[in-house]
Formats: C-alpha cells, structure tokens, sequence
C-alpha cells in the first residue's frame, strides 16, 4: 500500500522578542456610538458665504498670530472661537487644582472649549490621541497646551501614559480626558474607559465631572467625518454656542471600572 510522501518540516518562525504589532488605532479602545449621519449634524441654520469667508480669514489671523505671538493658551483658543462665531458659556464650580478632569466628547471643538476655560484653573492640561498633534489648527493649540497625547496604536504604551498622567496630578495640575474614548451625538451614549481614573486613584487627586452641550448641530464631529468637512459646517453654522456644565469634584474612592461605570451616567443635566 502505497502512502503519501511525507511533507518537508517548516522550519520554525522566528519571533522577535518585545516584538508588538501595531494595530490600527481605530480599532483599539474605541467603542462602538451609533452616531453618523443619521445624527443631524448636517442641520440647524446657516449664515452667509460672506461671513463664512469672513470667519475663515478671521480664524486663520488667530492661528497666525499665535504662531508669531506668544499667545497663552486660552486667550488663543478664545480668540479662535469668537473669530468662529462661537460663544462660550460655563457654569458650575471651580475647577480644582489637581483635579482630574473627566466628560462627554462630541467634536474637534472641545479641545478648543476646555483650552479656553483653562485659566479658571491655573494650569490645564490635557489627553488627546497623537493623530491630534498633527492637525493643523487644534494641534498646535494642543501641543501649547502641553496635551499629553496617547498612542491608541501601541497598547504597551498606555501604562506609561497613566504614569504621566498621575505625575501631572500629584504636581498639583488638572489634567482632563474624555474617557468615552471617541466622539458622540452627546452626553453620554458609551460606557466610560477605566484607564485613567487609575491615574486619579493612584494620586490620590479628586474627580470633576463636566458636561458639554452645543447649541447646533453642526458641532458633532462623528462616523467618517474629516477634520475639513467639519470645519466648514462650524464656518457656516449661525448661532452656535458652546455650554461647559462642571461638577463639583468627589474623590476617586472606588476601583477604577467601578468608577467608571458609577460617573459615566451619574451627572447628566436633569438626573
């Protein structure tokens, strides 16, 4: 009885040590929003293409002087939205040195909002994804900030990003993230990400919730929106506002998920 010859032996795969594939980052810690266009951000009233120009020109003045000027931080970022034709309103408590920082994310434009409420708190500092650096109007008032930016490619990163984050607050700076982890239709449609609250506990430092509302539609930033699309829907939006709703701050005496899961719903406007 005749057999099959028998198949030459693979030699064995060679894996290099400490060796981490690189996942694409839209594909780690980003949990799953039913937000797209079916959310509306295409709505709501518009202006002019005059004042649409107008704003463009205006905000790209802003963006130039703060390149030539030494501008501080918020006094850029308030410059930014009023030449965008955005009021700012925040309402709450003070926010507390040392604080961390936790809420809702729904566009490009909170890290422009919460730069501009930054000296009610002294030194604010703040946690975006790196791809944020490289954009070119909110990375560099990102990196003027000192924004601690996280590789949501590399998961053997994200332990070094904490430290750097309990380091900020044990130094007696607020640091603010939003710990959704991704852009939503709005308060607060995801369960929160843990991760960083371990920075709070591991400080020792309190917890601040906030709460961001936009008074137009076309402030969402989800589903396949492109930083230029948005922007354009910003330029031509009329009366939009922009409502920071601070909470007072509550230490961080739980694990971190449970906490996570305690906060993620616990201050909600009318709960």
């Amino acid at each position: 009885m005749r057999t099959a010859p028998r198949a030459a032996a693979l030699p064995p795969v060679q894996v290099r040590p400490n060796a981490w594939p690189r996942i694409p980052f839209d594909q780690l810690w980003r949990p799953s929003a039913d937000c797209g266009r079916q959310c509306g951000c295409d709505g709501g009233p518009q202006v002019g293409r005059a004042l649409r120009v107008l704003r463009a020109v205006a905000g790209g003045l802003v963006l130039l002087l703060g390149v030539l000027l030494p501008w501080r931080p918020d006094l850029l970022a308030r410059a930014l939205l009023r030449a965008m034709g955005i009021r700012l309103r925040v309402t709450g408590p003070a926010v507390v040195p040392g604080a961390l920082l936790v809420g809702n994310h729904v566009s490009w434009l909170d890290i422009v909002v919460m730069t501009a409420l930054s000296r009610r708190v002294g030194q604010l500092r703040m946690v975006a994804k790196t791809e944020v650096g490289a954009w070119p109007v909110i990375g560099r008032i990102a990196r003027r900030q000192r924004t601690i930016f996280v590789d949501r490619a590399r998961p053997s990163a994200l332990p070094g990003t904490v430290a750097r984050v309990t380091a900020a607050l044990r130094s007696g700076q607020a640091v603010q993230v939003f710990p959704e982890g991704t852009t939503t239709c709005g308060p607060h449609p995801v369960p929160w990400r843990a991760a960083f609250l371990q920075a709070a506990i591991d400080a020792g430092a309190p917890v601040q919730t906030f709460t961001l509302r936009y008074a137009h539609p076309a402030a969402g930033f989800v589903g396949d929106d492109t930083l230029v699309v948005s922007l354009r829907r910003v330029l031509a939006a009329r009366g939009m506002s922009a409502a920071v709703l601070l909470n007072a701050p509550r230490p961080a005496d739980a694990p971190r998920r449970e906490l996570a899961a305690r906060l993620s719903h616990a201050d909600l406007p009318g709960a």
